[in-house]
C-alpha cells in the first residue's frame, strides 16, 4: 500500500453526523410530547363535548334544540331558563336535601373507613386476612341485590321518609377501607417506633400520625363518596314520598315531567344540579390524583 494513501474515516465519526444524531435525539422526544398532548386534547374534547351541548341546549329555544343540523352556539341565550328551573323545579329544597344526605354519607364513610383501615393495617387479631377479603367481597355485590333487604330494614326501623333512611345503607364502604389501608401501609416503621417510645396509644397514633400522612387518600375517598352519594336516584325515589326529603336527582325527574314543552328548562336544571360536582373536581383534582397513587409505591 502506498505510504501517502489517506485513511478514510467512518461517516458516523464526522462532526456533521454527530450533530445530525444529536438533533434527531432532541426532535424525537419533542414529537412524542406533542403527540401525547394532541391525544389528551382530543380525549378532553370528546369528554367535554356532551357537557358543552347540555349548557348550549339550556340556553336555546325549545324548537331550536330539535332543529337539524343542531345549533352549537346560542345566538339568543335564554338565561331565564335557569330561573324557571330553580322556581318550577324547587331545586333549592332538593339541593339542600342532597347536601344534607351527601354530607352525612361522606362523613360516615370517612370515619368507618379510617377505623377499619387502621385495624387491618396496624392491629393483629384472629381471621384478619379473612375478614379483609370479606370486606373486599362486598365490592362484588351490586346494590340492587340487597335493595329490598335494605328497604325492609329501614322501614322496620321507622326511618322511611327521613334523612337517616336515605343515608343508612351507605354509611360504610369496603372500597374506602381498602383505599385508606393501602395508604396506612406505607407509613414508615420509624414513625411507629418513635410513637411507641413517646407513649402514643392506638388512638393518638391514628389521629396524629397515620391520618395526617394518609390525607391524599382520605381526600380522594371523600371525592368518590360525594360523587356516588350525589348521583343516587333509585334509593331516594323509593325510600321517600314527600318532596321535603327528596334529593335533586329525583327533583330533576319531576322537572322533566312538568316541563315537557320546555326542554331547555330541564337542561338548565341539569346544569344547576351538576355545578357542585364540577366545583368539587376542580378544587380537589390534585388530591384525587395523589390519593389514587399514594399507596402505589411502598417505602
Amino acid at each position: 500500500m502506498p505510504a501517502d494513501t489517506a485513511t478514510v474515516a467512518p461517516l458516523d465519526s464526522t462532526p456533521d453526523a454527530e450533530e445530525v444524531h444529536a438533533e434527531r435525539d432532541r426532535v424525537t422526544p419533542a414529537i412524542r410530547v406533542a403527540a401525547r398532548y394532541a391525544l389528551l386534547t382530543v380525549l378532553a374534547l370528546i369528554i367535554l363535548f356532551p357537557i358543552y351541548i347540555t349548557v348550549v341546549n339550556s340556553l336555546l329555544q325549545p324548537d331550536q334544540i330539535a332543529s337539524r343540523p343542531p345549533s352549537l352556539f346560542p345566538t339568543d341565550p335564554q338565561w331565564d331558563a335557569y330561573t324557571r328551573a330553580w322556581d318550577q323545579g324547587h331545586l333549592g329544597r332538593y339541593l339542600l336535601n342532597s347536601f344534607v344526605v351527601t354530607g352525612i354519607i361522606v362523613i360516615a364513610q370517612l370515619l368507618t373507613s379510617i377505623f377499619a383501615a387502621y385495624a387491618f393495617a396496624f392491629l393483629d387479631f384472629p381471621l384478619k386476612r379473612t375478614l379483609f377479603f370479606v370486606f373486599l367481597a362486598t365490592l362484588m355485590i351490586p346494590f340492587e341485590v340487597v335493595f329490598f333487604t335494605n328497604f325492609n330494614t329501614v322501614n322496620d326501623l321507622g326511618l322511611y321518609n327521613t334523612y337517616a333512611g336515605l343515608a343508612l345503607p351507605f354509611l360504610a364502604t369496603g372500597f374506602g377501607a381498602f383505599l385508606i389501608r393501602q395508604a396506612f401501609l406505607v407509613t414508615p416503621t420509624d414513625l411507629r417506633d418513635a410513637a411507641q417510645l413517646d407513649g402514643y396509644g392506638h388512638w393518638r397514633f391514628m389521629w396524629r400520625v397515620a391520618v395526617p400522612l394518609a390525607r391524599p387518600a382520605i381526600a380522594a375517598l371523600a371525592v368518590f363518596s360525594f360523587l356516588a352519594a350525589w348521583g343516587e336516584y333509585l334509593w331516594p325515589l323509593i325510600i321517600t314520598e314527600d318532596a321535603e326529603f327528596r334529593t335533586v336527582q329525583v327533583g330533576l325527574r319531576q322537572l322533566s315531567r312538568t316541563s315537557i314543552d320546555q326542554i331547555n328548562v330541564t337542561f338548565a336544571g341539569v346544569v344547576l344540579a351538576s355545578l357542585p360536582l364540577f366545583v368539587l373536581l376542580l378544587v380537589f383534582q390534585k388530591q384525587l390524583v395523589r390519593g389514587l397513587t399514594a399507596g402505589a409505591v411502598k417505602g
